[in-house]
């Protein structure tokens, strides 16, 4: 049986454009990039690459993610007003629960590894 293969994160891939949806825009256009590279057979483990242009919208996370933000400036604002601020380079988590709004001050590219619960 062979090996699975590594997954190189950090090279050239094929970004799929994926609009933040309108209803959670709040300031700007943002478009966003993505291009996930690796999903285990569970269907609950994910890594990739993300970027997106300036802009703020509302989230909230079902899954937990760790984030290597490589290039840009972003804001994190919870629902109760805490607000954290990253500056690339920058490694986070956001923890499932997670609710508030992602400002994308500078244009930005992270990698991100993802858990969802099942």
């Amino acid at each position: 049986m062979a090996s699975p293969a590594i997954v190189d994160l950090g090279a050239p891939g094929t970004p799929d454009v994926a609009p933040v949806p309108a209803d959670r825009v709040l300031e700007g256009t943002p478009i966003a990039r993505v291009d996930n590279r690796y999903s285990d057979p569970s269907g609950h483990f994910h890594c990739g690459t993300w970027g997106s242009s300036p802009g703020r919208w509302r989230i909230q996370y079902t899954e937990h993610e760790f984030c290597s933000l490589t290039r840009g400036r972003i804001r994190l604002v919870a629902t109760d007003g805490t607000a954290r601020e990253f500056t690339a380079p920058a490694a986070f988590v956001i923890p499932a629960g997670f609710e508030g709004t992602w400002e994308t001050l500078e244009a930005c590219e992270k990698h991100y590894v993802i858990y969802e619960p099942g």
